[in-house]
């Protein structure tokens, strides 16, 4: 799909959001850390008080089925939502929890190597950079 087709699919899925899953949206994008849909649903609630945590819940889960953000996830852990769709990385500490993203320019031949080594059609690839984060390694 070429990026201009990206941009106008995305522009006609915002023109049917209901008032919830627009705040839901904004949200999400307005947040640098990834947040969970607990994080989510107090910071809708300051700006929509009547909002349920279903709604919320289920606002994301549309939001993500329609590309208009994406659900990262680690084992057991909550769900955690990023507002750019783009193909990129994450690092997460595993003291803190902090989720940041990157971009490896190597990842994507990296992935392609992999996938033919593996025999299988990659669908979708995402690296996950687990350790310490700055912050940490000084406490430690």
């Amino acid at each position: 799909m070429r990026v201009g087709t990206k941009v106008k699919d995305q522009r006609k899925n915002l023109a049917g959001l209901t008032r919830q899953r627009r705040l839901v949206l904004e949200v999400v994008r307005a947040e640098e850390s990834h947040p969970t849909a607990a994080e989510v649903f107090d910071e809708a609630r300051k700006k929509l008080p009547g909002i349920s945590f279903a709604t919320v819940y289920n606002s994301l889960r549309y939001l993500k089925d329609h590309g208009l953000l994406r659900e990262i996830t680690f084992g057991n852990g909550a769900s955690r939502y990023d507002g750019v769709t783009d193909r990129h990385d994450h690092a997460i500490c595993s003291a803190c929890g902090q989720l940041v993203d990157f971009d490896l320019p190597g990842t994507v031949a990296l992935t392609r190597a992999a996938a033919r080594a593996a025999k299988f059609q990659a669908e979708s690839v995402h690296l996950t950079l687990v350790g310490l984060c700055p912050e940490c390694r000084e406490d430690k």
